[in-house]
């Protein structure tokens, strides 16, 4: 349980240094490619894990998967009150 634990605080932690709903002092194509390269690494981490059969590894990254699902959900609300508020503005509600 400790492992999954540690997985979701580094996830979040990486995912808001780099910015969750937009780029922090990098191009968008530097963000893009960072979410790119981190994906990319957990699927690997995932398949040595259950190919080893790492259960200390497999919680880790069980913790991981939980910590980016919320951090999209953070990303998803963002957008979501941006268009609402776009929204009232356009059609001149207050």
């Amino acid at each position: 349980m400790i492992y999954a634990l540690i997985g979701v605080f580094v996830a979040l932690c990486v995912l808001i240094t780099i910015g969750v709903t937009q780029p922090r002092g990098t191009s968008i194509m530097t963000w893009c490619s960072l979410y790119l390269a981190i994906a990319v690494v957990f699927d690997g981490l995932v398949v040595v894990a259950f190919a080893y059969q790492h259960v200390e590894l497999i919680e880790t990254l069980l913790g991981v998967s939980a910590g980016a699902a919320t951090s999209l959900a953070i990303h998803v609300t963002h957008h979501i009150f941006e268009e609402r508020k776009s929204t009232k503005i356009s059609s001149g509600e207050k």
